[in-house]
């Protein structure tokens, strides 16, 4: 092949897609479908300039410090960032008169967590008050609640969530970002979220509100109009029915697979499809699930408990394992407790690389937190401790995630013949 003359080799011409992609290319017919979320939506000043179906969404929370600002004991998150803010003040007075924006990564000691946000507020003379007010709960990881010092000083990047979160729960689809290598993947919560939730976590809210605090609806008068010219206005379609029409269809397993390097690329895309009112109900019961995984009633797995008399005899919590053995349908919890009899459906539903169930056993293990202060001072997380609520958390999530691939398998075969057709 070294030896052939350029004229002589056959050459393939490729043609860029309309985002500018010369590899991967996706040929199917994306661009017709209507878009969720766009950036000339979210920025529009008239109604008449929206063209997506959500006016506003989110990134979640960026801490840039969560060892300091989130926790899954709310007693212990106050002692953290009380202590931080006093560990700020000091340094604050101490630098007084001295400090600017050209010496203060000279000047700083650091013994804090510094961020951009921190150093400007030090050189601005800005004094921090520690107070239990900004404890909320939020949506850690998947199914996995953590306490969370919402605060904008301790806080890298709101983003818009002053727009979503700050009045209440707020039903939120939560989807993973773009660019991204990983799968799509989604979640719903009512609470408060952070940015790595799934994966650039950005967030749809059924309802956001305005500078005044005034509730309004998120979905678009245009996106309303949409669906009531393609299925009629005797469908009697409500904003509130297409939030979760939107949720049913990103769990459309057909449709994620045919549009996978689509929304790795881009916000999705949503397809007309014939029974709008299957796909719905279908959407709503899913976010009833995944924003009330607390509540639904847990899976009757079977627990098993063997005495470590080693363990006991020292005087020591069971050694921690939170394990999976997937295959047998056992999770090992610690060197006394098992739990069996999960049904391998629990396994399948996934988000990213885990299942939920694997996300639950992943939060809780005990790991050694990176900030040295945090280790050295705060490291007061043991398994024992919540050992009870994760086989509870773990019952119900195995509840949610077999009832999630009932109905994604169940999509399976539902008609698409209007999204064929176009």
């Amino acid at each position: 092949m070294g030896s052939q003359k350029l004229s002589t080799l056959a050459f393939e011409r490729i043609e860029p897609d309309k985002k500018g992609n010369w590899v991967n290319l996706a040929e199917n017919q994306w661009d017709e479908l209507t878009p969720v979320a766009d950036k000339k939506t979210k920025s529009a000043k008239t109604s008449a300039q929206q063209k997506a179906l959500f006016k506003l969404f989110s990134l979640g929370v960026k801490t840039n410090r969560d060892d300091w600002v989130t926790d899954y004991s709310q007693e212990l998150l106050g002692v953290k960032t009380s202590a931080l803010i006093s560990a700020y003040e000091a340094e604050r007075n101490r630098l007084t008169g001295q400090v600017n924006r050209l010496n203060v990564n000279t000047l700083i000691s650091y013994h804090l967590k510094w961020t951009r946000k921190l150093k400007r507020l030090i050189v601005d003379n800005r004094q921090l008050v520690y107070s239990r007010t900004p404890i909320r709960s939020s949506l850690y990881r998947p199914y996995s609640q953590q306490f969370t010092y919402f605060d904008s000083s301790l806080n890298e990047d709101w983003y818009q969530l002053g727009h979503i979160t700050l009045n209440g729960p707020n039903p939120t689809i939560l989807l993973s970002g773009y660019p991204s290598q990983k799968p799509f993947q989604i979640l719903a919560t009512a609470d408060l979220w952070h940015h790595d939730t799934l994966d650039k976590t950005n967030g749809l809210p059924l309802y956001r509100y305005t500078s005044s605090g005034e509730r309004v609806d998120n979905i678009t008068d245009w996106g309303l109009k949409q669906f009531q010219s393609h299925y009629g206005k005797a469908e009697k379609i409500s904003k509130e029915d297409i939030f979760h029409y939107v949720y049913g269809v990103l769990h459309d397993p057909v449709y994620r697979e045919k549009y996978a390097l689509n929304l790795k690329r881009e916000f999705p895309r949503i397809p007309f499809y014939p029974d709008f009112r299957a796909w719905a109900d279908w959407g709503k019961r899913l976010m009833e699930l995944h924003i009330g995984y607390e509540t639904v009633e847990p899976w009757p797995l079977e627990r098993l408990d063997t005495p470590d008399e080693k363990a006991r005899a020292a005087g020591v919590s069971a050694k921690a394992i939170l394990k999976a053995d997937k295959e047998n349908g056992i999770i090992r919890l610690d060197s006394e407790t098992q739990l069996s009899g999960i049904p391998a459906a629990a396994w399948t539903y996934r988000l990213g690389n885990r299942s939920g169930l694997e996300w639950i056993l992943d939060q809780y293990r005990e790991k050694t937190p990176k900030d040295p202060t945090i280790r050295e001072k705060f490291n007061t997380y043991r398994f024992a401790d919540y050992k009870e609520k994760v086989i509870d958390l773990l019952m119900r999530v195995t509840r949610v995630s077999v009832e999630t691939v009932a109905i994604t398998e169940a999509m399976k075969s539902a008609r698409r013949a209007t999204e064929d057709a176009a």
